[in-house]
């Protein structure tokens, strides 16, 4: 039943407050002068949802794919942390894909052709045909589904999902390739050597703490907490906030290179002005002149990980150091721990029964 509330302002007007509640549906309001109009209106709003106009339904039949990927990229899609290019590209290759149909029409099926079609797909070259990996795939398919969730919870223009009824791909283990220790040596003497004044204290921090390429790159002096030797990272890939902390050469590099900085200037300034550097170039020709082979700038992160779990790192402990939000990130490197883990259990069992294996 809709109900009418009457309201005086601070100079004595009165205007009436209406709300229309429908079970299932969310709560229509509007304020009117003349409680005459309030009534017509709530008359005519109740009707209109009774009639099954304003059911999910009904507005499933009216909107097509292409109509809620386009307004997930214009409201949506910006105010999320990061990737919004990546997944922008994503969206409109769904759009175009099953854009034609109405959200009444798709079905679990439609989305699984066009799933089998984005993974057979070929994106390199005549002479060197490429297809998405899984990993891909199922980043196209998340993009999609959170496009629907939101139609379904927010703009209530379906009932249900499709792309939650189907299979995301298997995707392989994670890579993870750690330097060896001569390995270790080679590439800090050949990025200390290198043109770029900035590869050496790029690497350093990524092996050190862990970040990502471009943590280090938007990092600006405001990010720098020298009293409690630390580094606040904002921008990071789940969006949450992360603190990492900095100790020895990290410690002294940063604190050398923001000697003459303002708060908002880079730490690595590219050369367009607001513009992070580029260090990709110099980073390759180092790993060469290393003699480091098969090995990205990513997997300074995980030789961190890797240096971590050795000096006896649990896996939360990790996952709070790198950014996981889930322990399965964390738990690819746990093989690396094995002998850490061996020699608890050495321990625990000679304190307990006196005698060593």
């Amino acid at each position: 039943m809709p109900s009418i509330e009457p309201r005086k302002d601070a100079a004595g007007a009165i205007s009436y407050r209406v709300k229309v509640r429908i079970k299932g549906q969310p709560p229509q309001t509007a304020t009117f002068k003349r409680k005459t109009d309030a009534r017509q209106w709530a008359q005519k709003t109740e009707v209109l949802a009774r009639s099954d106009q304003r059911f999910p339904e009904a507005q499933a039949k009216r909107h097509t794919v292409a109509a809620m990927i386009e307004q997930y990229i214009r409201d949506i899609l910006p105010n999320k942390p990061r990737n919004n290019r990546n997944q922008e590209t994503q969206l409109q290759w769904w759009q175009a894909k099953i854009g034609r149909h109405t959200l009444a029409e798709i079905r679990p099926p439609h989305v699984a052709l066009a799933r089998d079609a984005l993974a057979q797909e070929n994106i390199g070259t005549t002479d060197k045909p490429r297809r998405r990996s899984p990993a891909t795939v199922n980043r196209y398919l998340a993009a999609l589904s959170h496009a629907f969730t939101i139609a379904i919870k927010e703009w209530q223009w379906l009932p249900d999902n499709p792309v939650l009824k189907i299979s995301k791909l298997k995707e392989p283990r994670g890579r993870v390739r750690v330097l060896s220790t001569d390995e270790r040596t080679k590439l800090l003497t050949a990025c200390q050597a290198s043109p770029s004044s900035h590869l050496y204290t790029y690497v350093v921090l990524a092996m050190s703490t862990g970040m990502r390429l471009g943590e280090i790159s938007s990092l600006r002096k405001k990010q720098v907490d020298l009293e409690k030797l630390r580094l606040i990272l904002e921008n990071t890939k789940n969006g949450d906030r992360r603190a990492v902390a900095l100790a020895g050469p990290a410690h002294r590099l940063v604190e050398a290179r923001i000697a003459h900085l303002q708060p908002d200037d880079l730490l690595f300034p590219g050369g367009q002005a607001g513009k992070p550097l580029e260090i990709r170039k110099a980073w390759t020709t180092a790993r060469k002149k290393a003699g480091v082979a098969d090995f990205r700038f990513h997997d300074l992160r995980h030789c961190a990980a890797s240096y971590m779990l050795e000096d006896g790192a649990s896996i939360g402990q990790l996952m709070e150091v790198l950014g996981h939000r889930t322990p399965a990130m964390a738990k690819r490197y746990a093989h690396l721990s094995e002998g850490h883990a061996a020699q608890i259990v050495r321990t625990t069992t000679e304190r307990i029964f006196g005698e060593q294996s």
